[in-house]
């Protein structure tokens, strides 16, 4: 059977506003090194940073319908989160679909599949990260699930979670853990700023890290030039 799920709940607003300001990896260091998909997933496009919470689809092989579907789904500030049930480089997305997403308020896609239309996406300025840029087009014919749990690029991802995009790829936050993760990550970038100002003062990373005695440890030695 499949199904769509209706009003389902999303992350505070607030909260997502928040990991608008931080990249991928720093919310993806601050909890625990987890959360990121897998590196398949480049943007279509560069700079680019949007954070928003996840609506998600669930799709048939070479088959997009479902992407209509969940149109009807989407709230503003959502980014839909398509995956095909088996592995397919097909353009499941293109203009005319994000047009239709952008005018319900969807902040971009995140697909592990094919997309085209990449130039006009581009003047569009509608942020997607996918698998693969393909002309190959695809039919409407079997239809899937929105909004329930999907294995997106390795990552389980549910509705409403907190989805991180940028240059260097997409995370995913849980929806029940968003709130810590963003205090987590607020004082990671804090830290991250003092240190930038002591490395732009020509400090090393050996003494600010502390690196010194554990590289000892691990057998590092210095050698002046002639020496035995």
């Amino acid at each position: 059977m499949s199904v769509v799920v209706r009003n389902t709940p999303r992350t505070d607003s607030g909260i997502v506003e928040g990991f608008a300001t931080l990249g991928v990896a720093t919310v993806h260091e601050a909890q625990g090194r987890t959360g990121l998909l897998a590196p398949r997933l480049r943007p279509i496009y560069r700079p680019i940073r949007i954070a928003g919470t996840a609506l998600t689809c669930e799709l048939a092989p070479g088959d997009n319908w479902m992407l209509h579907v969940a149109a009807e789904q989407a709230r503003p500030g959502d980014i839909l989160v398509a995956v095909p049930t088996s592995q397919c480089g097909d353009a499941y997305f293109g203009e005319l679909l994000a047009t239709s997403l952008r005018a319900r308020g969807v902040r971009g896609l995140v697909i592990d599949a094919g997309v085209r239309d990449i130039a006009d996406l581009t003047v569009m300025q509608f942020p997607v990260w996918s698998a693969a840029i393909s002309a190959q087009g695809t039919v409407k014919e079997t239809v899937g699930n929105v909004q329930t749990p999907v294995i997106c690029a390795g990552v389980r991802i549910s509705p409403g979670d907190v989805i991180v995009a940028d240059d260097d790829g997409v995370v995913v936050v849980r929806r029940e853990q968003a709130e810590n993760v963003l205090r987590n990550a607020r004082s990671r970038a804090a830290g991250e700023a003092t240190k930038r100002e002591r490395l732009a003062k020509g400090e090393l990373g050996l003494d600010i890290y502390g690196m010194r005695e554990k590289l000892a440890q691990r057998g590092l030695r210095y050698l002046d030039a002639g020496d035995d």
